[in-house]
């Protein structure tokens, strides 16, 4: 009985996911979907993906937290439009509540929305937001096994950004199994080692996420 009620709920989120799809193909607008643990440097890196790119495109960001607002606090200062989701406990975005949303924005005026995930890396890979596209980010902190404990996001991530590399020296963190692991499940997905406080990686990320939002 369980299986039936979670194939339902998936099936439900993947039809209003893909009418979020279409709703932003048709107004050309890319939707990022950042999925890591807490405290591995999401907000940060929209921070300084931020300061980058917003002289160049017109971005958005949802927000997605469990009860507060200080995440979308931080990038007040972009004076950008952004919406926060309170999941009230819940461990992650559904499409459904991406839906309810994107009538705040005004689609036709934007040309990327980033949405910060839960920190989660199980449920948030499950759930289909209707993204463009999701990015899989990961810190040395964590230690080096990620890819292999939690393969469904890295297999569908369409790039992987291992931050806090300036902490390796500090931790017993083994880059080369890192990226073994990471290339037995996705062999060809792009990966950028970074580091948001030092600035390591950053100018190649910058050029890579540019990219992505000319369509």
């Amino acid at each position: 009985m369980e299986i039936k009620i979670m194939k339902n709920i998936l099936d439900r989120n993947q039809n209003k996911a893909n009418e979020v799809r279409s709703l932003l193909a048709a107004n050309k607008v890319v939707m990022v979907n950042i999925i890591s643990s807490p405290g591995a440097g999401k907000t940060t890196l929209l921070e300084h993906t931020l300061e980058e790119l917003s002289s160049k495109f017109r971005t958005g960001v949802i927000e997605g937290d469990i009860t507060t607002d200080r995440d979308a606090r931080r990038l007040q200062r972009f004076n950008i439009p952004i919406v926060v989701i309170n999941t009230e406990g819940g461990c992650h975005l559904d499409s459904h509540s991406i839906s309810k949303v994107l009538d705040s924005f005004s689609l036709e005026e934007l040309d990327v929305i980033f949405v910060e995930n839960v920190g989660n890396l199980i449920c948030p890979s499950q759930f289909d937001l209707g993204e463009t596209f999701k990015l899989a980010v990961v810190s040395t902190a964590e230690g080096d096994d990620k890819p292999g404990k939690y393969p469904m996001l890295f297999r569908e991530a369409r790039a992987v950004l291992l931050n806090k590399i300036d902490l390796i020296p500090y931790t017993n963190f083994n880059s080369a199994s890192f990226i073994s692991d990471l290339r037995n499940i996705n062999a060809t997905v792009p990966l950028f080692e970074i580091s948001c406080t030092r600035g390591d990686g950053m100018k190649e990320w910058f050029g890579w996420i540019s990219d992505q939002i000319v369509i």
